[in-house]
């Protein structure tokens, strides 16, 4: 894989994670609101994207530990990781706060 290859990759690993950050972030807001339906939807959402980018950094990984080879380590890369794990931080955090919220209701 090319470093306009790898590059794109990236960019699909950023885009999903951002989608499940944002997705999880609205599951807060709605759950703030009391609309713990929305809340549950929009976490299945961010659910769904997150999984989307981990599928494709799997991938990243099952080639690298192939007969594929190495990929060589570019900033945008190291970005993207960074999304992906904020990403399920995000996650993580908005199922805690939904059933906080919860909890004071």
């Amino acid at each position: 894989m090319n470093y306009e290859e790898l590059s794109e990759v990236a960019m699909q690993i950023i885009a999903n994670s951002g989608m499940a950050r944002s997705s999880a972030m609205e599951a807060i807001q709605n759950a703030k609101l009391g609309d713990f339906e929305k809340a549950e939807e929009c976490l299945k959402e961010s659910n769904q994207y997150y999984l989307a980018a981990h599928e494709i950094q799997t991938e990243l990984i099952v080639k690298e530990t192939s007969d594929e080879g190495r990929f060589v380590l570019n900033l945008i890369m190291v970005h993207a990781q960074d999304h992906l794990t904020m990403a399920l931080l995000t996650k993580d955090n908005a199922k805690e706060f939904i059933d906080l919220y919860k909890r004071l209701k």
